[in-house]
């Protein structure tokens, strides 16, 4: 058997092993009010650290766990520590310099560090543009030593993609891969391949129903466990409990093949994926941790007859939809908490629709840009239910370029500014009846043209594109839209 788990450099200096610890079931321990013991927190970590399972995956909002970990740091010296990643989830808003640091600054005092191994950036909608300032302001924070390498949690290709054209230098993506959820082989796996990110994965094993103890079993009822809750979601998406139950006993076959448990088959074929530097395992403190079981991973290959098998029980499911982190931004909702909208509907929106003086039926938009007061236009105009809105450009505040020199992200982050011109006037992408895409190079199409099919591959607006010529700077093409609110 392997003595430890098999391990990978995710930089030069950081070196991770490929089962990575995560603590999100601090938060459910303490759910009641009762925090764990930091100290007795640590010696559990530290039986983890000391089998070669001493890389930990937290974040702000998982009670305790940054403290706990940091009370295990504080026990090492030098680089030979374990290692710890954490996240920053903040609510969208202005994220000046000071909101920023605020932020890495608790990271670093929770954990006890002068420098963050890896920090992990999670934002809630796009349409809010902040989420590039935040990320600047890290990338600042990473070049004076505070943070060791930057990653992304729950980003879409597309996104992902962006921040890359935008400077910021991501090293990682933690997102939702298991033989239930098979988004993450897609578009940004081929992101991956591009630019050398490495995904941490987690829901590997979705909550536990990727293991025996499902084989066989009947639908339950209800469920009252949070996690189990969240990847019952997963299972019903993707077609249901049949389906599920022909993964499980393709899984099985497998393992008895391989003399190893169906979990193991779980983790090695989302391992086996050339994009995935790691998959993330829960650490229950204090009760049965499986850590025997978990190594076995590394002492098997699945060959080719087990991807047929697989395969095929993937043919019976139904893909889940979207990408990966969509399920936090728009139906279905597959989260611990189910329904998301609330959440989101309370978010501000980043632009504010104010009446037009002498026109009762009509309200305008501005985006701040140093060109609409010049040139005399709103960034958007509702009149009646038509909402009109203006050739759009990469711009991100008053007059800084997004992505200089690449027009498929270009055009990401323009779509997402038309969505949040729509929505202070009422309106969706999804009311979108006509968009018009101006290029300075036709032979740029594709990219921009995908970029236009993520957004509206199924709303379907009358679309043209042409070749405008020298669009002015950097910016590599520009789109309008126009659309009718019921």
């Amino acid at each position: 058997m392997t003595a430890r788990p098999d391990r990978i450099r995710l930089t030069p200096d950081l070196e991770v092993s490929r089962l990575v610890c995560g603590l999100w079931q601090v938060a459910d321990i303490e759910k009641n009010g009762e925090t764990i013991d930091p100290e007795t927190g640590a010696d559990a970590l530290a039986a983890y650290a000391k089998a070669g399972f001493d890389t930990f995956d937290m974040a702000d909002h998982y009670g305790s766990a940054e403290i706990i970990t940091g009370r295990l740091l504080a026990r090492f010296e030098g680089a030979d520590r374990p290692r710890a990643f954490t996240k920053w989830c903040p609510e969208p808003g202005p994220m000046s310099r000071d909101i920023v640091r605020r932020g890495v600054e608790e990271r670093l005092q929770r954990l006890n560090v002068s420098k963050i191994d890896l920090l992990q950036f999670h934002w809630w909608t796009f349409e809010h543009p902040a989420w590039l300032d935040a990320l600047h302001e890290m990338q600042a924070m990473k070049d004076e030593g505070l943070i060791g390498a930057l990653g992304l949690t729950n980003v879409d290709a597309a996104h992902l993609a962006l921040a890359l054209a935008d400077g910021i230098e991501i090293v990682s993506n933690q997102v939702s891969f298991s033989l239930i959820d098979r988004r993450a082989a897609g578009d940004l796996s081929r992101v991956c391949a591009r630019s050398g990110v490495k995904l941490l994965a987690y829901g590997t094993l979705c909550g536990g129903f990727l293991s025996e103890k499902w084989l066989g079993q009947p639908e339950p009822a209800e469920i009252a466990d949070w996690s189990r809750s969240k990847y019952k979601r997963f299972i019903d998406a993707a077609g249901g409990w049949e389906p599920y139950q022909a993964i499980l006993r393709a899984a099985s076959n497998i393992a008895r093949k391989h003399n190893v448990s169906l979990s193991n088959v779980a983790s090695r074929w989302v391992l086996e994926h050339q994009a995935v530097a790691a998959t993330i395992i829960g650490a229950r403190l204090g009760e049965s941790e499986h850590r025997d079981d978990n190594l076995n991973v590394f002492r098997f290959a699945l060959d080719a007859d087990d991807h047929a098998a697989l395969d095929a029980a993937f043919g019976e499911t139904t893909p889940i939809p979207g990408d990966c982190g969509d399920e936090y931004r728009k139906p279905p909702f597959l989260t611990a908490s189910g329904d998301l909208s609330h959440h989101l509907d309370a978010i501000p929106s980043v632009y504010q629709a104010v009446p037009v003086p002498g026109r009762p039926d009509r309200l305008r938009v501005s985006s701040g840009s140093v060109w609409e007061p010049i040139a005399g236009y709103s960034r958007a105009v509702r009149v009646g239910d038509r909402i009109l809105v203006s050739g759009t450009t990469a711009t991100h505040g008053a007059n800084r370029c997004v992505a200089p020199g690449d027009p498929g992200a270009q055009a990401t982050y323009i779509l997402d500014k038309i969505a949040a011109s729509l929505a202070p006037l009422g309106g969706k992408m999804e009311d979108v009846v006509r968009t018009r895409i101006y290029l300075k190079d036709a032979n740029q199409w594709e990219p921009v043209s995908r970029a236009h099919g993520r957004v509206f591959g199924e709303v379907l607006p009358a679309n043209t594109l042409i070749e405008a010529g020298n669009l002015i700077g950097d910016y590599e093409v520009e789109i309008e839209a126009e659309a009718v609110v019921g």
